[in-house]
């Protein structure tokens, strides 16, 4: 494993603009632009669609942005 590490360590120093591959899911491209994301994002999303107020209509021309009296 010590070896791995090293070598990953001189790969990285030697290339340009070296740096560690993202490998994280919210990071390809690829998946994100066929609408696939991390457990996290998705779960932000659909909370959020889960959640919306719809505005209540009332008499006159005021709007209430909650469902409770």
């Amino acid at each position: 494993m010590g070896i791995v590490f090293i070598l990953m360590a001189i790969r990285i120093i030697l290339q340009k603009n070296g740096k560690f591959p993202n490998s994280h899911i919210g990071g390809n491209k690829a998946l994100n632009d066929k609408g696939i994301y991390c457990a996290t994002t998705q779960d932000k999303l659909a909370r959020k669609e889960a959640f919306k107020i719809k505005p209540l209509k009332l008499d006159g021309d005021f709007e209430s942005q909650t469902t409770s009296c």
